[in-house]
C-alpha cells in the first residue's frame, strides 16, 4: 500500500501565499502552478524516494527528500505510512538549514 501524502500546516499556507502571488500577475499561471505541485506531491506516494535527499536538512538520515518545480523548492518527510511536506520556497530565496 502507499504511504498517504499530507500537507503539513505552513507548508500549506507557504503554497496558498506563493499561489495568490503569481495570481497577481496571471490567473492562467497560477492554475499551472498549483496544478504542477499538487500532482508532484501526489505522485510521491508512488515512488518516495525519486527525489534525492535535503542536504539543507541537519543530520538528515535520507527521510528528508527535495524537489524544485517552476522555481520553487518543495521539502518533504517520508515516514512509515504516510509523506509529509513540510516546505515550500521560491529558489530564489535564500536557503535555511532546519
Amino acid at each position: 500500500m502507499n504511504p498517504k501524502v499530507k500537507w503539513d500546516h505552513l507548508a500549506r499556507l507557504q503554497f496558498k501565499e506563493a499561489i495568490s502571488y503569481i495570481r497577481k500577475d496571471s490567473f492562467a499561471n497560477s492554475e499551472k502552478v498549483r496544478q504542477g505541485i499538487l500532482e508532484a506531491s501526489r505522485a510521491l506516494a508512488a515512488h518516495p524516494k525519486k527525489h534525492p535527499a535535503d542536504k539543507d536538512k541537519i543530520n538528515n538520515d535520507g527521510s528528508y527528500r527535495v524537489f524544485v518545480l517552476y522555481r520553487y523548492r518543495i521539502s518533504y518527510k517520508i515516514e512509515n505510512s504516510e509523506i509529509t511536506i513540510l516546505r515550500l520556497r521560491h529558489s530564489s530565496m535564500d536557503q535555511q538549514e532546519y
